[in-house]
């Protein structure tokens, strides 16, 4: 072999083994998390019940919502390498049909390969059985070249492993002529426990890395302006995250460590063209990193950690490889453009040549060891809402639904509520709940995992009831709001209600009405069942809610009393006891001026009689013997 030959394969080799150990220092300690979804079978008998699947990394999931189907296994190209369509099957489900749910066995080529062959053929979902019996595990896309690319990024159905003897039992059933039914169920695939969701997203700023690499950089501009509408208005917290790994020891010194990685090989990257000899190194991408991390750190403390998208939205356009602009003066131009602090951003980078730890990036090779439900982050790029890692293309569409799914139902946005997302339950008979189509009030909510029955609140007033049959306004200003769904009537002028608002939500009919006070209340007439002007003078005319009573001759009508009285004497009277009244105030008032003249007159007899006997005795007083200062006479 000749020596460049040989010098080539060594390089080759060194390179492949380094690139190696770079990418297992990580998961020395990994702890990989198989996030699942609850498939039900329904059908048959034998089989009913909830089984475990693992979610694939690739098509798009479901989230939040749940997908039935049934199940068909192949007689033919039952690992489904190949087109089915070469051997005359279709798993295209016929109008009025359940989806079709094709289930494969594992083996001899790419998961990705096997559903997409699926897909190609009609099928809804597929299910995947394992050939070996073990816990189960996440199918994930292979590595990208001219050939998988091609079929990996136009997957878009559904994919999960289920364990071997699971899918035996499948096999017989369906192999003996049965039905079988199952429903996929990704409602619970994350958890929604309040009204905001947190959600986190590993990437890389290199954009020469592939396929994958390219699905990053448009998910990031398609997904911009539903992040920044979902962080400024408080719904989400957002946080971005970058992978490093540290250089083994053995290679510290070496030539390859140096070039990827900063800080004495503690923080690494892979080559981004996987050449050691041209082009951009691993440091250069670590660097990047770093500045993107940073610049997420200084718009935080502004209160708009939104501007992180911006940043490398526009680094991709403005600064990429292949335009020889990845580096810190094309950074900077964006950092001015976005007016944000360069010196603040330079200082949180720190010296990447020094010897010592960086706090940024340590803090972010501790956050890639999984923690409580989440396992270690090995995937790039990984996406991991409300701390359960997605599963799935990586799309605009598909991210928002399983960001939605994060949200406690009734809580969410109205972006998750468009209709390119869900649809509206509410909108096919009122989703079956309470409605009042007079006042135009319905129980039903639209939710982005359904509909909820819930009695509505409408202009500070809860209604009250099951929601499904029955709501009702409560409280003291019910009666605002359809007149508290109670009886109520105008008639020339006057209205009758049978709502009160005094807290009682029953209707009640008015004084004068007798009814169940909802749908009717009737006058009662008081004149023909001699509920009021009863006395001999008086006269009855019943009226609508009311009546009217007149007396005979020179006589007056006491309601409250139901009598007549008479005119003239009721105005003698009166007039007695007026003028009783003001003789009774002046005589008061006389006897109040007598007692207060003597009150005056006494205390100033008394002031005159102390100071007068301050210079001459009085009658009424004894003499008073003076004596000299110091005793003696005078």
């Amino acid at each position: 072999m000749p020596f460049m030959e040989v010098q080539k394969s060594g390089l080759s080799l060194f390179l492949g083994l380094f690139l190696l150990l770079l990418s297992l220092v990580p998961l020395s300690v990994a702890k990989f998390v198989v996030e699942k979804n609850s498939l039900r079978v329904t059908s048959p008998e034998g089989l009913k019940g909830t089984y475990d699947s693992a979610i694939g990394n690739f098509g798009i999931p479901q989230y939040g919502g749940s997908m039935s189907g049934t199940v068909v296994f192949p007689k033919e190209n039952q690992k489904g390498c190949r087109e089915f369509s070469d051997a005359g099957i279709s798993f295209q489900s016929k109008s009025g049909a359940l989806p079709t749910f094709v289930l494969l066995d594992r083996g001899d080529c790419f998961f990705a390969l096997k559903v997409w062959n699926a897909q190609k053929a009609g099928a809804s979902a597929v299910l995947v059985a394992d050939n070996v019996e073990e816990r189960l595990i996440t199918m994930d896309t292979p590595e990208e070249d001219g050939s998988t690319a091609k079929y990996i990024e136009n997957i878009t159905i559904p994919s999960a492993l289920i364990e071997k003897s699971f899918g035996e039992k499948l096999k017989k059933e369906f192999s003996s002529g049965e039905m079988v039914s199952v429903s996929l169920d990704w409602r619970e695939a994350v958890p929604h426990p309040d009204d905001r969701v947190e959600y986190e997203l590993w990437t890389n700023s290199n954009d020469e890395c592939g396929v994958k690499c390219n699905m990053l950089m448009e998910f990031l501009k398609d997904f911009k302006g539903a992040a920044q509408l979902l962080e400024k208005g408080g719904y989400s917290q957002f946080t971005p995250h970058y992978i490093t790994w540290y250089c083994p020891q053995a290679f510290i010194l070496s030539k390859q460590c140096k070039s990827q990685c900063i800080n004495q090989g503690r923080y690494c990257a892979p080559d981004p063209e996987q050449d050691f000899s041209s082009g951009y190194d691993g440091k250069d991408v670590v660097i990047e990193n770093l500045r993107q991390l940073c610049v997420f750190k200084v718009a935080n403390e502004t209160q708009k950690p939104w501007i992180w998208w911006d940043y490398v939205t526009d680094f991709q356009i403005r600064c990429p490889m292949k335009e020889k602009k990845y580096n810190k003066d094309c950074a900077n131009d964006v950092i001015k453009s976005l007016g944000l602090d360069a010196s603040k951003i330079e200082k949180c980078m720190g010296d990447p040549n020094a010897d010592t730890e960086n706090p940024v990036l340590k803090e972010e090779q501790d956050a890639q060891v999984g923690k409580g439900s989440r396992g270690d982050v090995t995937i790039l790029p990984t996406l991991v809402v409300n701390n359960r890692q997605y599963r799935g293309k990586l799309v605009r569409g598909a991210v928002l639904k399983a960001i939605c799914s994060g949200f406690e139902e009734t809580t969410e946005p109205a972006i998750c509520l468009s209709s390119d997302l869900e649809t509206n339950e509410c909108l096919d008979n009122n989703g079956g709940c309470w409605q009042d189509n007079t006042a135009n009030l319905t129980a039903c909510k639209d939710t982005f995992r359904g509909r909820v029955c819930e009695c509505p609140l409408v202009d500070g007033v809860q209604f009250k009831g099951d929601g499904y049959t029955t709501c009702a306004a409560s409280g003291s200003a019910r009666c605002k709001i359809n007149n508290g769904g109670c009886w109520h009537e105008t008639r020339d002028g006057h209205t009758f209600s049978a709502c009160t608002d005094h807290g009682n939500a029953n209707c009640s009919c008015p004084p004068g009405f007798k009814g169940d006070g909802v749908k009717s209340c009737e006058d009662i007439d008081e004149c023909k069942e001699k509920k009021a002007c009863q006395c001999p003078e008086c006269s009855c005319k019943n009226t609508w809610g009311s009546y009217e009573c007149s007396c005979s001759g020179d006589l007056l009508y006491i309601r409250d009393h139901d009598t007549c009285i008479s005119k003239v004497s009721g105005g003698r009277s009166a007039w007695t006891a007026v003028w009783v009244i003001l003789i009774g105030l002046a005589m008061a008032a006389g006897g109040a001026y007598l007692v207060y003249k003597y009150r005056i007159r006494s205390y100033m007899d008394s002031e005159i009689r102390a100071i007068m006997a301050q210079y001459m005795p009085l009658d009424s007083q004894a003499e008073v013997p003076n004596y000299a200062v110091g005793g003696n006479r005078v």
